[in-house]
């Protein structure tokens, strides 16, 4: 299989399980959400120092103890997700999947304000414009929702700042995992071990298959992650922001379809208005994309002006 169709199949394996996960958190009640987050952190621990065991990779270690300031973007990474797996495991135990999904539906708008704000990048008219839509949208949702739409804004805003720190950080998915979930070990044990002394723990005490499905929420973790690492190193930057939407609109789909939640046509139009902004966003990303391509294709082709001219027989 080429390498560009397996990247994009990864790809697409990933933000298909991220999608499907308003299915898998309600199998963990009567867990509360704090619970299944501290769960979630060490079995993801668990997972990820497994991989490495299997992979035999450990060198980075001793190369990244040597960064004191990467150490402290992946530390400030730990607390951002933290916060953003937190606010998901709530929002779609208490029934707002698809506020949750507006989460993600904005957060490439996100990162295009996080991008203006503190990077002191200049936007293009359409990302103007996609950015305006967005906020047009948030207007019209807390209207319908009489509330500005909380959970949404600290997902996309949460998820915007840990990809940023990410990106200032540069390392490998993995390992980042791997020091994420270790900086949070502490702190999610501490809190499991309280709830087993005060009897509210609910891990054991709810049966087998209860213990069970709290244990591979460090899989489920673990396992998409993986597959975007693999995606990422295989396709272009520009078909990975393609394939992000699957999450949203599958997640999205489970709140309307399967958790049936309630949907009034105001919330409809707020909808529509973030599609359209996402739409002109895409649009926008695609044709600077293809652009730069194209100069870069002139480029390598005035560096040898030569190299795409027929030889001349000599004889």
């Amino acid at each position: 299989m080429p390498d560009l169709r397996r990247g994009v199949l990864f790809g697409v394996a990933a933000y298909t399980m991220w999608g499907l996960f308003p299915l898998y958190w309600p199998l963990l009640k009567p867990s509360g959400a704090v619970e299944i987050l501290a769960h979630r952190m060490v079995w993801s621990l668990v997972a990820v120092a497994a991989a490495l065991a299997v992979r035999r990779h450990w060198s980075w270690i001793r190369e990244l103890a040597r960064r004191p300031g990467t150490l402290g973007l992946l530390s400030l990474a730990a607390v951002t997700i933290t916060i953003n797996w937190g606010t998901y495991i709530y929002a779609v135990n208490t029934g707002h999947v698809v506020e949750s999904a507006l989460g993600y539906f904005i957060s490439p708008l996100v990162n295009v304000l996080f991008g203006v704000v503190l990077l002191r990048e200049r936007l293009r008219p359409l990302q103007w414009a996609a950015v305006g839509f967005g906020a047009l949208a948030v207007l019209v949702l807390t209207v319908d929702y009489g509330r500005p739409p909380w959970i949404a804004l600290t997902l996309g805003m949460s998820f915007g700042a840990y990809g940023l720190v990410k990106k200032r950080a540069n390392v490998a998915a993995t390992e980042s995992l791997a020091v994420e979930t270790l900086v949070l070990l502490l702190p999610a044990l501490g809190y499991l071990l309280f709830l087993q002394g005060t009897g509210a723990s609910t891990f054991g005490t709810e049966g087998v298959g209860h213990a069970v499905l709290l244990a591979s929420a460090g899989l489920v973790t673990a396992v998409p992650l993986l597959c975007f690492g693999a995606a990422a190193i295989r396709v272009p930057l520009s078909t990975i922001g393609l394939l992000q939407y699957i999450a949203p609109i599958l997640q999205f789909a489970c709140g309307v379809l399967i958790v049936r939640e309630v949907m009034p046509p105001s919330r409809w139009i707020g909808f529509a208005i973030v599609w359209v902004a996402l739409a002109v966003f895409t649009y926008d990303s695609l044709r600077t994309a293809r652009a730069a391509a194209r100069v870069r294709r002139s480029a390598a082709q005035s560096d040898d002006p030569a190299g795409d001219q027929p030889l001349r027989s000599t004889t």
